[in-house]
């Protein structure tokens, strides 16, 4: 199969396939889009996108907290000069309304009609030093819960896409700049997407090249030949520059996740041509032909190091299974990606292995001898029982540990909290009750037609007051908040009148509903008035502490609120994101059931064993297990991001499993005693079992210096699951086998045969 000639013409399919990348160059984009991370296929996405049809959504908009930097807040001279920016931003394409206390008015019911009047008269210092009330009514609402601050609501056009996104905060950017006037603090959705992309795109070069200087390192330290050295490079650029390419060519932009691709691709790539190498090396130092020795060991290997490709492959390809598009994308993607890598290995190396001049050099006792494996090897024969009952006991430990962590997952988990978005996110949580958007769907129950009927009123008031004390905010919009409005309106527009008006209040405001109907910048009211919505901002709790807070306020309607005059049901993204967070358990369920099932499958067509195969399974276990105790020791939560690393890391795991079994099975074909087969085994394949493991925690240790979490605590959990999984295929894949004398004999003589 790998004749000379045979690997020249692939060398030179290889080659031309890169000269037709290089013609038609890939365009790499990138992309974040948070809504990646909702579950799909579930009646909750399916009602939110519905009611964000029906009223809007409930993330497009932008919050600036403005302080003045000579001195008090209230200052004339100051406030005209954000009030001119709040001009100048209004006028922006793509910004459809801004509010701030500067431009807020309310209604003045007298005996003359109506009429509309600011709530800050700030034409005159002296007026402003008279507004001590108002100070105190929007406090935390369009001014700083501290009096330091102003804030600017603005909304943009509903959907708006990133490219035009990126233009509007660009644009609003440039008028802050303009007028010499820096914010305190910004959140808002097409803020944070465009640093997303900014931190991504740096990351993805950093990565890139932190990966190209540890494989030249790696590949220095284990071999010490220049030829070992450029050509697993070249191989590997090659590799990872076809997975890119048919990405892009693809539509496919990059996104958060992406930035691991590189160092994932090319470290398991790394992984495999070391395990060639190593094999090409000893077969050189028992005196084979060069051409002889390349064969030979391509011939030999490549079903097992393909199979190892194929189970990494097969636990990124899990992923696709699960309801997170985010998910589904990243683990076709880098699945796919590594079987591109493992297919230019195959094309190139045995090519460019022929025409070059090999010179033998002794590599990689550096890291681990003969001599070590063989006294471990004793060791482990003579400890058996303590080795299982240490391994039983640790496991033991971890599964506990593993029942006392909690699910929780944050907006902005990607990011750490030193970062200039966490800060400002902090701020609104501090100042102005958060960022968070928060929604509720209201309608009328079968006893009413109408949101507006006094009975409903009242209960949405009840409503309110719970999720106000819940949440420690009233930064809450809803039906109720035109009602109080008016009520405050009919006396003169005091503040002590913002309140639920009484019935013979109620009745004579109503005339004036249709006309301040859509007076608060939100659409709060649909569908002729039967349903509407609460719209709120609070903190980015978290999914444990916001889910208590949904389940004690869904309590409280079911037994406080009359389901006869109102229906309540929670919406939104913030909720729909905590919702894909509480799925963890089945999305890992999904993933792990699916990589289970193929390598059982695999070990089954290998060995034709199902006992085998069971305990091919229980080394491989045994890593994920103890994940769970290293997560509560270093405080890792579950979410999404962390609970799919599970399914990854067990196909990854695996790779050293099957190699160690596909090497036994070579040896038992041999005629071999089975203690014999697992002597030599050990001996022959531990020492690229432990180079390979070496590689693969360095790298993937490298992203534990990424600024995302999702990046972060990939590198972490990743490399020590390795770590583990080394030490379980090492230490107890021996002694489980040994017990299996009898029915490796059977084998055997079927191998023979």
């Amino acid at each position: 199969m790998f004749l000379k000639s045979t690997t020249y013409f692939s060398l030179v399919i290889g080659l031309l396939l890169s000269v037709l990348v290089f013609l038609f160059p890939p365009q790499i984009q990138f992309d974040y889009d948070f809504e990646q991370f909702f579950p799909q296929k579930s009646e909750d996405l399916e009602f939110y996108q519905w009611f964000r049809t029906e009223f809007e959504n409930d993330n497009d908009y932008l919050l600036v907290a403005i302080e003045n930097p000579n001195g008090e807040l209230l200052n004339k001279e100051f406030l005209s000069k954000v009030f001119s920016v709040q001009t100048e931003l209004s006028q922006l394409d793509n910004v459809d309304t801004i509010i701030s206390i500067l431009n807020f008015r309310k209604p003045i019911i007298g005996l003359f009609g109506s009429r509309w009047e600011k709530v800050l008269n700030w034409g005159a210092n002296e007026e402003l030093e008279k507004s001590s009330e108002i100070v105190e009514q929007y406090r935390s609402k369009l001014l700083s819960k501290d009096g330091e601050s102003i804030l600017l609501w603005i909304r943009n056009t509903q959907n708006i896409s990133k490219e035009n996104g990126d233009v509007l905060y660009e644009e609003i950017q440039k008028v802050f700049n303009r007028n010499d006037l820096l914010p305190k603090a910004v959140a808002g959705k097409i803020q944070a997407q465009g640093d997303f992309i900014k931190l991504m795109q740096k990351e993805f070069g950093l990565f890139f090249g932190a990966s190209i200087f540890l494989i030249l390192v790696m590949l220095l330290l284990i071999f010490r030949s220049f030829w070992a050295v450029w050509i697993p490079v070249l191989v590997l650029l090659i590799g990872t520059l076809w997975a890119f390419a048919l990405f892009s060519y693809f539509g496919k932009p990059l996104d958060v996740m992406s930035i691991m691709q590189p160092t994932i691709f090319l470290i398991v790539g790394l992984s495999a041509l070391v395990h060639f190498i190593t094999h090409l090396n000893t077969k050189l130092q028992k005196s084979h032909s060069q051409e002889d020795a390349i064969m030979k060991v391509f011939n030999e290997l490549f079903m097992p190091v393909g199979l190892t490709i194929l189970t990494t492959s097969v636990g990124f390809i899990s992923l696709y299974f699960t309801t997170i598009p985010a998910l589904k994308n990243f683990g076709l993607s880098t699945g796919v990606g590594v079987l591109i890598m493992f297919f230019a290995i195959i094309l190139l190396t045995p090519g460019l292995l022929f025409l070059t001049r090999i010179k033998i050099k002794r590599s990689s006792d550096l890291i681990v001898s003969s001599r070590l494996l063989s006294s471990t090897l004793s060791i482990i024969l003579e400890k058996r029982k303590i080795i299982i009952l240490s391994f039983l006991m640790i496991s033991l430990l971890a599964v506990w540990a593993g029942t006392k962590i909690k699910v929780n997952g944050f907006l902005l988990d990607n990011l750490p909290q030193d970062h200039p978005i966490q800060k400002d996110v902090n701020y609104f949580d501090q100042q102005y009750g958060g960022s968070n958007p928060l929604e509720l769907y209201l309608e009328s129950g079968y006893a009413t037609e109408s949101l507006l009927d006094y009975n409903v009123l009242k209960e949405i008031d009840k409503l309110e007051k719970k999720l106000a004390e819940l949440i420690g905010s009233n930064q809450i919009i809803s039906p109720l908040t035109l009602i109080k409005t008016l009520n405050q309106a009919q006396n003169q527009g005091t503040d002590r009148a913002y309140v639920f008006p009484s019935p013979g209040q109620f009745l004579r405001m109503e005339k004036y509903f249709e006309r301040d109907l859509n007076s608060y910048g939100l659409k709060i009211l649909s569908d002729q008035n039967r349903s509407g919505r609460i719209s709120a901002r609070s903190p980015d709790f978290g999914t444990f502490k916001m889910s208590r807070i949904r389940e004690e306020l869904t309590q409280y309607a079911q037994t406080e609120i009359d389901s006869d005059y109102l229906v309540v049901k929670w919406t939104g993204t913030a909720y729909l994101m905590d919702k894909g967070h509480k799925s963890v358990t089945v999305q890992m369920a999904k993933g792990l059931g699916f990589a289970f099932l193929i390598v059982g499958i695999i070990a089954g067509i290998l060995f034709r064993s199902w006992r085998i195969s069971f305990i091919l399974l229980i080394p491989n276990i045994i890593p994920l297990i103890w994940m769970l105790g290293l997560m509560l020791i270093i405080g890792v939560e579950f979410k999404l991001t962390t609970a799919i690393l599970f399914t990854v890391a067990f196909g990854i795991a695996v790779d050293d499993s099957i190699h160690f079994m596909t090497r036994l099975r070579l040896e038992l074909g041999k005629g071999k005693s089975l203690f014999y087969a697992i002597k030599r085994t050990f001996l022959e394949t531990g020492k690229a079992i432990v180079l390979t493991s070496f590689i693969l925690v360095s790298g993937f240790g490298l992203l534990i210096f990424s600024e995302f979490g999702v990046t972060h605590f990939t590198g972490l959990l990743i490399a020590a699951s390795l770590v583990f999984a080394l030490l379980a295929d090492l230490l107890l894949l021996p002694i489980l086998l040994l017990p299996m004398k009898k029915v490796w004999e059977k084998k055997a003589q079927k191998l023979i045969t």
